[in-house]
């Protein structure tokens, strides 16, 4: 059977070549872009591309405010500062999930606490999330805590993984109940949308990432998204080392952090931005024939969630067993076609051993049959 898929991978792709999981695709306007950001000397975090990439981040979005960040783990920090996440505090998030998003929250020095997901959506689970806080979080003062260990609980964050969007509403509606604002890790998701809806757009803020892995790509870059204003005047200045505005004058009002994105890396994001359309049908395509191929072997190919239209930023598979998809991780690797497992769940890590954990039983699942497969743009 790995041979089969092997084959059918190197049929689909069109070549006998090396075949990465995901490879960046510059097809337009990204020579010109960085020449004339090169040409203007404005390389640095000013220039006419950042505020063009956030623009059309929010164009496409539909969010009110976009600011670009130097990468998506960069935008996802900022994000739980702007939030109010203070040392100490405990986060809400999943246990399958890239290491970015526990370290985050860590370098709030604040504790995860990490649920469950669903199998249909790789995300977050609602009904183990509700299980966490109907077990574990008491109000006191309108102010969530944790029962355990009488911690502030200070968001929530789900992730739309490898691109499939989350039930986010249902997490958002729970949220509610214990006063938990919601941080949308969407760095996966750019072009995946829920209930009509751009992900990144349903809680206080979402973030995207430009990774060089990822659907469209700055090289690194992030940006965050969200529809108040308030905290968007906030991000801006915390990701511009909290400098209060003057034509001459270096006076910072609080601690900052140089995270904003350069012009040059803007430059190319704005001309990414212009294939995206294309991509993501592009991608959608491959998907439809990855369904048909692994619906005839008897292999399950990870579909979009109900509700939903995905990028299928990384495609994915499930295998019978671990046993299965290691013999499969061996054999396609050895033969030119770049195949990886699922993340560790993050609990499994050293570091985050210690933290406090819901029934992981899907997540585990998950993680020992999981495989991604290459997922870039054909051309």
């Amino acid at each position: 059977m790995s041979a089969e898929i092997v084959n059918f991978i190197k049929s689909t792709f069109k070549t006998d070549e090396f075949i990465p999981l995901h490879e960046p695709r510059f097809t337009g306007n990204e020579k010109a872009y960085l020449n004339e950001c090169i040409d203007s000397t404005f390389v640095s975090s000013v220039g006419k591309f950042v505020n063009k990439f956030e623009e059309q981040i929010q164009d496409y979005t539909g969010a009110k405010y976009a600011k670009a960040t130097v990468n998506g783990t960069s935008a996802l920090h900022i994000a739980l500062v702007a939030i109010g996440v203070e040392a100490d505090d405990e986060v809400i998030t999943q246990a399958l999930t890239f290491v970015a998003t526990a370290n985050a929250i860590s370098y709030q020095k604040a504790h995860p606490i990490f649920v469950d997901v669903d199998r249909d959506t790789l995300g977050m689970s609602p009904d183990s999330l509700q299980e966490f806080l109907s077990n574990n979080v008491e109000l006191k003062n309108g102010v969530p805590h944790n029962k355990t260990t009488d911690r502030k609980i200070s968001a929530c964050v789900p992730m739309h993984t490898f691109g499939h969007p989350c039930k986010v509403d249902d997490i958002i509606s729970l949220c509610n109940q214990y006063n938990i604002p919601v941080i949308e890790d969407s760095a996966e998701s750019l072009g995946s949308f829920y209930k009509g809806k751009h992900t990144g757009t349903f809680g206080k803020i979402g973030i995207l990432s430009f990774n060089g892995n990822k659907t469209i790509t700055c090289g690194g870059g992030g940006m965050v998204i969200t529809d108040d204003e308030e905290l968007a005047k906030k991000i801006i200045h915390l990701t511009t080392t909290a400098k209060v505005p003057h034509k001459w004058d270096y006076e910072h009002d609080e601690i900052g952090y140089n995270y904003r994105l350069t012009n040059v890396s803007a430059a190319l994001g704005c001309a990414q931005m212009e294939s995206l359309a294309s991509f993501i049908e592009n991608k959608r395509e491959l998907a439809n024939m990855y369904t048909d191929f692994f619906k005839q072997k008897g292999i399950e190919f990870i579909n979009e969630p109900v509700n939903s239209k995905s990028n299928y930023w990384l495609n994915a598979i499930l295998f019978k067993d671990k046993k299965e998809r290691d013999e499969f991780l061996e054999y396609s690797n050895n033969n030119g076609v770049m195949a990886r497992p699922v993340w560790h769940l993050m609990n499994n890590l050293e570091m985050f051993k210690h933290c406090q954990t819901t029934d992981l039983t899907n997540s585990i699942y998950l993680s020992e049959r999981l495989v991604n497969i290459p997922s870039s743009v054909r051309i």
